[in-house]
Parts: structure tokens; sequence; C-alpha cells
């Protein structure tokens, strides 16, 4: 029965999340259980399309990338796939009715990956981070409203900070990998071989106008999903502030992590504060 297949794909979508994001995968599991598998889905797709143009470095890029787009454009026209991140993630787009054009932004900055390295100017960096992350957050949002367009409307703004934020400390602890691996510099105007406190200053005050702005939208959020992304956003923030206190140096030089105890201390604040309306 294609019902066993479905949940099959279900599952491999919540196996990926939880594989390659441990801190991801612990906010989603906050979610209510009506919209969590569907966020998985949506991770699963976007990390597998993230992983072709990060990590396949033994592979041309370019012809598994240009695969996986027939194959998603083949699953969201036929409402099938064979690969089961592709099923699963078709099965909540038409679900939610989610926008071609999210999709269609998040693939073109996926596929800006495998020819562009050095984002130059505010225009550059802006329309990437709106690919790469903020379209993510408004699929998301798609789900947690449940297709209603009057909240997504009220909520779009604060939901495409959110992911601008993540997105961008992303960055900032992914410095090393991405500028000697993958010799990509997503910051304009950084010299990132050279980062130096005022810069790095520079931008982590960007991206705490952003947090600011997306919660503004997390306290509007259905009651389902709120729990879930508060989470999320505890634990960014978190991270944020301890690549404010780590020297630029070694920022450089090693990947900034917050430990398990941390990530169930937060989690434990995030959910007294949920349960007392403090969100």
């Amino acid at each position: 029965m294609k019902a066993t297949f479905d949940q099959v794909s279900h599952q491999c979508s919540k196996v990926v999340t939880k594989r390659y994001s441990t801190s991801f995968a612990l906010a989603t599991k906050m979610l209510h259980p009506s919209i969590r598998s569907h966020i998985y889905n949506i991770y699963g797709f976007v990390r597998f399309a993230d992983e072709i143009v990060d990590t396949f470095h033994d592979y041309d890029k370019e012809v598994l990338f240009d695969k996986f787009e027939k194959e998603l454009e083949d699953s969201l026209k036929d409402k099938i796939s064979l690969n089961p991140i592709l099923n699963s993630f078709q099965y909540t787009y038409h679900k939610y009715k989610i926008p071609r054009h999210l999709v269609d932004s998040f693939m073109k900055s996926m596929r800006m990956d495998l020819v562009k390295n050095i984002y130059r100017t505010d225009a550059e960096y802006k329309e990437y981070i709106y690919g790469s992350a903020d379209v993510v957050g408004l699929m998301c949002l798609q789900v947690f409203v449940k297709g209603d367009v009057e909240e997504y409307n009220k909520l779009k703004e604060s939901a495409m900070a959110l992911g601008s934020a993540f997105q961008k400390v992303n960055f900032l602890r992914d410095v090393k990998a991405d500028f000697e691996e993958l010799n990509r510099s997503y910051f304009p105007n950084t010299n990132l071989k050279e980062l130096d406190e005022v810069s790095k200053k520079r931008i982590v005050d960007e991206i705490k106008a952003d947090f600011k702005k997306g919660y503004d939208g997390i306290v509007a959020l259905p009651a389902d999903a709120k729990f879930g992304v508060y989470t999320a956003y505890k634990y960014y923030y978190k991270l944020l502030n301890k690549l404010q206190s780590t020297p630029s140096l070694e920022i450089k030089n090693a990947r900034i992590r917050v430990p398990n105890y941390q990530k169930f201390g937060l989690l434990a604040r995030s959910y007294v504060k949920f349960k007392m309306n403090l969100v």
C-alpha cells in the first residue's frame, strides 16, 4: 500500500533531521504532533539540496543537483517520488499549499553555491539569504498557520527575519569551514581572513536586529507551533551570545558549539516560560 511507503518516507525525513541537526530536531520535537512531521519533511528536503552543494566534493555536484532538481519537479507534478525525502516533501507541499516561488527561490540560492564564492554587495547577500533561509521560514510558517492567508501575511516579515537570523548565526559559526574548506565568503565588505572585533560586532548587531523582529512573530504564532519555534530561537540566541563573547581569532580557528547540558537547560527554561504564558 502507498500509505506504507508514505509512512516510510516521513520516517526518512525525521531520521535526516535527527542525524544532521540535533538542535533543530529537538526544537521540532516540541511542536504539536499534528505539524511535527511536516517540518521534518521540509528540513529533509532543504538538507539534501544543501548537502549536494556543500559536501559531495568527489562527485560532479552540478550533475547531481540537476538530477535532484528534475526529481523535485517531477515529484511536485506527479505527487509521488521514489526518493523518499522528495516524496515526503511533496506531500507537505501539496497539503499546505506551499507557494511554488518559495521552492524556486530556495533552489536558486542552492545553485548559486555551485558557482559563486564571494558575495560582495548587500544586494547579492540579501538575495542569497532570502533564498537559502527566509523562504524556509516561510515554508514552515505556511504549515504553522495551516495555510491561513491572513495569518501568513501578518507573520511573514517576522518569519523571514527569524530565518535570516538563524542563517547568519550559522554563517558566523561556520566561518572557518566556509572560508577555508569551501572558499566562500557570505558577509559583504568583510575580510574573513582577518576578521576583527569591529566586523564581528557589526555582524552580531545585524543578527540581533533580526532576532528582535523574529521574536515579535513568535509571540503571535499558534499554540501548536509557538513552543517549538521559541525553543529554536533560544538555542540560536544562546549560540550568538557565545560567538559574541568569543575572540574573533578563535571563531576563525574553531567551531563554536552549545553543549548538550546547556541545550537541555534552555529547553527546561523555555518550557517554564511557555507554560506560564510569558512568551
